[in-house]
Formats: C-alpha cells, structure tokens, sequence
C-alpha cells in the first residue's frame, strides 16, 4: 500500500487495531492474523487498515504476520469470481490471501446459520491465529434487535464480544459508514452482498428497517442498543460465573432435586440449560427449559418430559435424563 497521508476515518479505524488487537495477542498467546474478509467495506477496511499499521505505524502491530481468508459460501452466481477478487485486493494491499470454498447444508437452522458456521470452521482451520472479524457498530445494534424480536434472554442481547478465544471484533465501536468511507479515502471499491437487501432474511429485514425506527424513535438508536449489549453481557457473565460455581455438574446424566431447588431461580434455569444441551443438543429451547422446571417446582408426579435428544424424568429424588 503505498504510503500517504491518512484521512481521520482511516485513521481512526487504524487506532481502533492498535488498542484491541495487542492485548488479543497477549491474552491469547497468538501471534499470528488471519482476517475474515468477504470483500464489502467493513472487511475490507480491516484488511486496509491492518496492512498500514502493519507497514507503516511504529505502533504495537509494526511488522505484525497477517493474512486474509476469504470464504466463499458457493450460494449466489458468480460467489468464486467475488471471492478472487477479494482476494485480489488483499494482495495489492500487501496482505496474503486465499479463498476457500465451503458446502452450506441449511437443513438445521437454516442458510444464515449453516452459512455463519461453515464460515467460522473454515475461519479458524489451519495454524492457531488470531480471526479478525470487522463486525461495526450497526452490525452489533442489529444482533441485538434480533434478540430482543425473538423472546431471547440477556445472553443473546449481549450482543457479540469484542474478544473471545481466537475471534476479535477490532471495529464494534465503528458505524458502517465510516468503514465505507475509509474505502473510498483508501481509494477501494467493494462488494455490495446483495443478500444484505434480500427480505427473505431476518437480518436483512432488520438491517432495512433501522433507518425507519431511527426516525421513530429519534437519533441514536443503534447506540442505545449497543449501549444494552453491554449491560446485558455484564449481567450475563455474573450469571453465568454463579452458575459455574452452584454444586451441580450438568455433564452428569443425573441431577439432585434438593440441590436444584436450593439455587435462585435464574441460575437454576442456566444450569438446565446446561445439562440438556450436553452434549450436543442445540435444539434445546426455555419452553424444554421450563418443563423440566416444573418436575422441580411443580411436582405432583407426573411422567416424562421430552427434550431433545431423549427425555426426563425424577425418580427418588434425582433428575434423570434418558436418551431416545
């Protein structure tokens, strides 16, 4: 890239990798960067921004090892062209780059998940390394939406974290807007997915609809639902540390009814949700959740209950859980 002055989004979007990505590289023992990049503004800002404090700053990133990914999902003509392309301009902007090609099998949870999962394997196969995602500001106000639309608890309405185990979200604090204008100042064109306006997907109809409910609602929206993010991961972490700490193992196909009972409400409740999703049972949801509650709170001895991947039962004082 060469060099030149940096105009303030630019530069700002390069501050915003100095102080968050060192201290993801300490706290994870990772040396190495591998950037997610779809080939859109954000992504691409991120690649940008990444290779000038690499090549450029005498800040904690100068002479950093970093390289792009580019995933192509293969679910719209034309996807591996895009993808090279990506990829390209990875590499004009001295950052290694490769495209991998993925199969996304929508049969549970859809296109959107089965999309964002085989993304995030094929993110992270190959050498540790730190994944850097360019998820802004607005991406993070309409997860929280998303949430809220769909009766979930204050897990889901944290949002996404900045930095957990190798995935780091350097721009969270970002507005789409100054990602695609740094673009334009770095003199970059990018992709406009044209599954970000299609309305057959939720997140597409969210994204659609905040500029409506922005004027409604008055200016600062998308803040204000990051600023709940925040608070909701606060309580969320302290839930789930108190929960780590309650004397039940929910890995145990057994449970003890008197312990269960003895333990507040909503830490019961995430324990619950523990044990029937262990291993494996994604499917699990608060209406599985609150049944098996009720052989606890409500027990009149009554059969069954069923849940994913099997059943419940209490006998002689204990939860038990059966597969099939």
């Amino acid at each position: 890239m060469a060099r030149r002055a940096l105009s303030q989004k630019c530069l700002t979007l390069v501050q915003c990798l100095e102080s968050t990505v060192p201290a993801a590289m300490v706290n994870s023992g990772l040396g190495y960067c591998r950037i997610g990049l779809s080939g859109g503004a954000d992504s691409l800002a991120l690649t940008a921004a990444m290779a000038w404090a690499r090549d450029h700053r005498s800040g904690p990133l100068a002479g950093v090892e970093v390289s792009a990914r580019v995933v192509d999902h293969g679910l719209q003509p034309g996807s591996h062209q895009v993808a090279v392309q990506a990829a390209q301009q990875a590499s004009d902007l001295g950052v290694d780059a490769e495209v991998v090609e993925v199969d996304v099998d929508p049969a549970h949870g859809g296109v959107e998940a089965a999309a964002r999962e085989a993304r995030y394997a094929a993110l992270t196969e190959g050498p540790p390394a730190l994944i850097l995602l360019a998820h802004t500001l607005d991406d993070q106000a309409e997860t929280v939406l998303l949430g809220m639309a769909r009766g979930s608890g204050v897990r889901s309405l944290s949002g996404m974290p900045a930095h957990r185990d190798q995935i780091v979200r350097p721009f969270l604090t970002v507005r789409r807007a100054d990602t695609q204008q740094a673009c334009r100042d770095w003199g970059l064109d990018w992709w406009q997915d044209p599954a970000n306006e299609d309305p057959s997907y939720a997140r597409s109809r969210v994204r659609a609809a905040m500029g409506t409910l922005d004027q409604v609602l008055g200016p600062g929206l998308a803040e204000g639902l990051v600023r709940t993010a925040d608070l909701c991961r606060e309580d969320a972490d302290f839930l789930d540390l108190l929960a780590d700490q309650a004397p039940i193992d929910p890995t145990q196909p057994t449970l003890d009814v008197p312990t269960l009972l003895a333990l507040d409400t909503p830490i019961r409740h995430r324990l619950l949700l523990r044990w029937l999703r262990h291993p494996t049972h994604d499917g699990v949801t608060r209406t599985h959740v609150l049944a098996v509650d009720g052989l606890l709170t409500d027990w009149h001895g009554q059969k069954a209950v069923f849940v994913p991947g099997g059943h419940v039962t209490r006998e002689h004082g204990r939860l038990i859980r059966s597969v099939g």
